[in-house]
């Protein structure tokens, strides 16, 4: 199988590596390189395969190393990894690079709730520390003042808003948003189907016709077609054989023949596969439940798959009214106008003594969850709650807006129910 790599990530990569084994006349170099973006592009593998193009190979570590019952114990290991990659490099005379996969998994915060560890302290301190010594790493316990070889560092993240503000400072760390273009991603789905003998054209129209899915959404298409011959084999041997068939069995792995990959065929399990997806983000039964748990009241109704009726839209009495309608009709002839649910959801939490507030998102952050703060009202009277709502609304009439009830006393959220869709 051939794998495509994007031009523009094998150059932002290949330079950094590079430079970083240059000795540039006045320049000061970051040494880490951080590449962040949606989930799911192939930060990661494109990353290894710039590794493997340049003929080296990288000393790994990923994010779930970064925490330990042991204080000390990340910060040591990213150390001890560093000094392995300076050895590398003197002994095989070959270049090395340090890569630390989902950083922000492991050493980010997320949110208030997100525990911050001394290890999470240490971990973003030693980054720091090793960026403005790059040949200086010493280990607990130990000094060696043999200067070490420059090791440059790539990380991956999602979000790197999350670290700690000072690593990832443009003096310390070189920051790079990976998002495949189309041409991107033709490349790697036609990599992915390489061995399928699926046309260009093909390709190109299975990309077209899912243009908001990542890169391993194809990945994972690929592997569900194979789904009916698995299924079939299992049904031929017998479910309660297919355990010793498979494990530790003498006969040979069963043999399974190119499957059906015509386009009208990934078309139609790529769409049960984006309506699975759909499903996940339309139901949120957590909200249901929390919603219950909380304030011991029938949870809301979740929106349903299926699109209503224009009778049920214009019908004010209908379930699909108030789920559809209301919420992004908040706006009427220069009013602001929140329906029923929303404010009697206000007056529940008023008299519980939490903190309204609001957060919206366009699509592309909302895929994402990637919420800005709109307001968050303090003095607590319904009419300057509902007066600061219907500004929100009002100010993102083509966005998602969600309602949070904020707990003043634990400062937790009790509640986030998105009122209003685009």
């Amino acid at each position: 199988m051939s794998y495509y790599i994007s031009p523009s990530f094998l150059d932002r990569v290949a330079v950094h590596i590079t430079k970083n084994f240059l000795n540039l006349p006045g320049i000061r170099v970051p040494l880490i390189l951080g590449i962040h973006g949606r989930k799911g592009e192939g930060k990661t593998f494109q990353t290894e395969l710039v590794f493997r193009r340049m003929g080296f190979e990288p000393v790994m570590i990923s994010g779930g190393e970064l925490e330990s019952p042991d204080a000390g114990d990340p910060s040591r290991l990213i150390r001890l990894r560093y000094r392995e990659a300076a050895e590398q490099i003197r002994v095989r005379g070959e270049m090395c690079a340090i890569f630390i996969n989902d950083l922000d998994a492991g050493a980010g915060r997320f949110d208030s709730t997100t525990q911050y560890t001394v290890n999470t302290q240490m971990v973003n301190a030693t980054l720091m520390n090793i960026a403005d010594n790059p040949t200086n790493v010493q280990l607990p316990g130990s000094y060696d003042s043999t200067p070490l070889h420059r090791v440059p560092i790539i990380v991956t993240g999602n979000d790197f808003s999350t670290l700690y503000a000072p690593l990832i400072r443009d003096g310390r760390m070189e920051k790079f948003y990976w998002e495949p273009s189309r041409d991107d991603k033709i490349g790697v789905v036609g990599g992915i189907f390489d061995s399928d003998k699926l046309s260009k054209t093909e390709i190109v129209a299975l990309v077209d016709n899912f243009p908001d899915q990542s890169l391993d959404f194809f990945s994972a298409l690929r592997s569900r077609i194979y789904d009916e011959q698995v299924r079939t084999f299992i049904h031929k041997i017998g479910i309660e054989r297919v355990s010793k068939r498979l494990v530790n069995s003498t006969e040979a792995p069963p043999d399974f023949h190119n499957p059906d990959f015509s386009l009208a065929r990934l078309l139609e399990m790529g769409g049960l596969m984006v309506g699975q997806q759909k499903r996940i983000q339309e139901m949120r039964l957590v909200d249901e439940y929390n919603q219950s748990r909380l304030f011991n009241v029938q949870g809301t109704v979740n929106v349903p798959a299926a699109a209503p009726t224009q009778n049920q839209l214009s019908d004010p009495n209908s379930k699909y009214y108030k789920a559809y309608v209301e919420p992004t009709s908040a706006v009427s002839n220069g009013q602001g106008r929140l329906s029923s649910e929303v404010l009697a959801q206000v007056q529940q939490l008023l008299a519980q003594g939490s903190k309204i507030g609001m957060e919206y998102a366009d699509t592309r952050r909302f895929k994402t969850g990637s919420w800005h703060s709109c307001t968050i009202v303090q003095n607590g009277k319904e009419k300057d709650v509902i007066a600061s709502l219907e500004t929100c609304l009002a100010e993102h009439g083509g966005e998602y807006v969600r309602l949070i009830g904020i707990d003043p006393k634990v400062k937790r959220r009790v509640v986030e129910t998105i009122i209003q869709r685009p």
